[in-house]
């Protein structure tokens, strides 16, 4: 289709939905050359003494949860978005916090890009090492195949809801959703809240380097999702609701090297083709223990989880420095576009 309506520079601003409500989405964007615009975006064009790019940059910083007008669905309408206050220096002054915000744009954005390739590199990584494909030096010998319920002892669980838990207290407690919402493959004491005690009496704690499955999806992907229990110490841990707590044999499956289960393909596949439901996914003790893998020696086991801490460690710093750019574009934008700071 070659029909378009515009073919020149100008600044598409969103017109309803969510991100009306959230200084965390960019609702205002730029766009060049022969473009089509639906009826859900304002468009813009300056006027010859307002530079396009600083003007994508104030929109940009706008907080619009003030402006909505829509009930149900949040909204723009055209009247309340001329009404928007807009700092208006000098074209020079403008062109040049422009440029100086899109610099930070530009490393945010290799930032990113490097994010991905790092995920991209460690997801082939597990394609490579998981399955025994490629070998890390030093580490020969053919692989052997483990049905996980011979090496396994179940933990009893709790059945507490979310409403049931506090803040804080001397027992914590692993919920399915806390599995779920884990960015990363390990969870600590400090990372979870807590049950009355009263409510966990007849619980089995669990150690550092058990093994806790959610035991329900809403979709395939996190059906194998588990986490592995780290840096216990004194503290007293449960599994909760929904979850499937397992302590392994250590001389089967390393510590460390058990919060990778999830990634190994045969695994992942034999609690996907077992998974029972329509709009949940579930998973029992039963279709854990009945898996075979294959797997290393465990020192072989152990320096592959090395391999993957060492990546993750470099993605978390990635993402440290990129949280801490966009905090600082954020900054500049407060005392750039008020004016409270004027570029030299």
């Amino acid at each position: 289709m070659n029909a378009y309506l515009f073919d020149e520079e100008l600044i598409l601003l969103g017109e309803d939905g969510e991100n009306i409500l959230s200084r965390n989405c960019r609702l205002a964007f730029k766009i060049a050359g022969k473009t089509w615009v639906n009826n859900h975006a304002h468009v813009l064009k300056p006027k010859t003494f307002m530079a396009l790019d600083y003007l994508v940059e104030v929109l940009e910083s706008g907080d619009y949860a003030q402006y909505n007008t829509g009930t149900a669905q949040p909204k723009l309408n055209k009247a309340v978005c001329l009404r928007i206050p807009v700092t208006c220096p000098p074209l020079p002054e403008q062109r040049a916090i422009a440029e100086v915000l899109s610099d930070v744009d530009a490393l945010l954005g290799a930032l990113d890009r490097l994010i991905a390739k790092k995920r991209d590199l460690k997801q082939a990584a597990m394609q490579q090492l998981l399955t025994g494909q490629t070998r890390l030096p030093g580490f020969s010998g053919d692989w052997e195949v483990k049905r996980l319920g011979a090496h396994v002892r179940f933990l009893r669980n709790g059945v507490n809801s979310r409403a049931e838990l506090q803040p804080e207290g001397p027992v914590k407690y692993l919920h399915y959703g806390d599995i779920h919402a884990n960015t990363g493959t390990f969870v600590t004491p400090s990372m979870l809240p807590s049950l009355p005690v009263e409510k966990a009496v007849s619980l089995d704690r669990l150690q550092d380097g058990d093994l806790v499955f959610a035991d329900a999806s809403e979709d395939l992907d996190g059906v194998s999702k588990s986490v592995e229990v780290r840096d216990v110490g004194a503290a007293e841990v449960v599994a909760g609701q929904h979850t499937i707590a397992a302590r392994f044999d250590r001389s089967v499956l390393a510590d460390r090297f058990k919060s990778l289960l999830q990634f190994c393909p045969a695994f992942a596949v034999h609690l996907r083709r077992l998974a029972a439901g329509t709009k949940v996914y579930a998973t029992n003790r039963a279709h854990i223990a009945s898996a075979e893998v294959l797997l290393p020696k465990t020192d072989e086991q152990t320096a592959i989880a090395n391999v993957f801490s060492d990546i993750d460690a470099e993605l978390e710093a990635l993402e440290q420095r990129r949280a801490k750019t966009a905090a600082l574009k954020q900054g500049m934008m407060q005392e750039l576009l008020t004016g409270r700071t004027r570029l030299v």
